[in-house]
């Protein structure tokens, strides 16, 4: 079963309550394989709500908006992942963006944040910063750059231009563009596909292991991975593969995903 999750641009302190309250139903829930983030209407998301820029001036600071209390989503792995969107790399199932129209500052650092990201012919993407004179925001200069490398990355986060999607998916960004009548389509599809064919168990030690890496040398990722690998050959997902591989067949996985190898 894939999660849809529609969201209203543009970007408030309750919205971003209520997304970490269904990323974290969402992840705890055995029944959800994959997480599909779009756009109610024609944006995905355009960035901060204006009044709430002009707020932050006769506030005469940054108020984030959110209450007191707010669920944690993916806390608790890694300590380095316990930051507002960086939470996003704990969750243990893929998270895929179907990015539907502009999405613009804060619109795009929540792209940026998914797994992967799809999008309609002719959305604008821009991280608008600049313009606002701000800085890149919540480690977008971290992750830009690890996503399409450091010169695509310069020019999108020093100039703040707008860019399409069909430019962004030259740079790298992006992982496919679709016409804008296809693009739920084609993004189910293969949310689908992790969903059917690959282990839970799997998709969730992955995850964690591509974004655990990304503050590890070499030899440490090799030791996770040997870890990992041993804990889980002992899991019921690596009896059903490889039945499954012996027998010329689907697999049938079992879910929740198990939680193996996870350290």
């Amino acid at each position: 079963m894939n999660l849809h999750i529609r969201r209203s641009p543009p970007w408030t302190g309750r919205m971003h309550t209520e997304y970490r309250w269904l990323l974290a139903q969402a992840d705890a829930d055995p029944a959800v394989r994959v997480i599909v983030i779009t756009g109610e209407g024609r944006a995905f998301c355009a960035g901060a709500d204006a009044a709430a820029l002009e707020g932050h001036i006769a506030k005469g600071g940054y108020d984030p908006g959110t209450p007191e209390y707010i669920a944690n989503p993916g806390y608790g792995v890694r300590s380095e992942f316990d930051a507002p969107f960086a939470y996003h790399f704990g969750l243990s199932k893929p998270v895929i963006a179907a990015i539907n129209g502009p999405a613009a500052g804060v619109g795009l650092v929540l792209a940026c944040y998914a797994d992967l990201r799809f999008a309609a012919k002719g959305a604008k993407l821009t991280t608008a910063h600049g313009k606002l004179g701000l800085p890149a925001e919540f480690g977008l200069s971290w992750l830009l750059p690890r996503i399409m490398g450091l010169t695509h990355a310069n020019d999108l986060l020093l100039s703040s231009r707008v860019v399409l999607a069909e430019e962004a998916e030259r740079m790298g960004l992006l992982n496919g563009v679709f016409e804008p009548a296809e693009l739920l389509r084609r993004t189910y599809d293969y949310a689908r596909t992790l969903a059917d064919t690959v282990s839970p168990a799997s998709l969730r030690a992955t995850r964690h292991q591509v974004y655990g890496d990304l503050h590890r040398d070499v030899a440490a990722a090799v030791e996770d991975a040997d870890v990992r690998l041993r804990a889980m050959m002992l899991g019921p997902d690596y009896r059903e593969g490889v039945r499954a591989f012996l027998e010329k067949r689907a697999p049938k996985f079992p879910g929740p995903p198990d939680s193996a190898g996870e350290r």
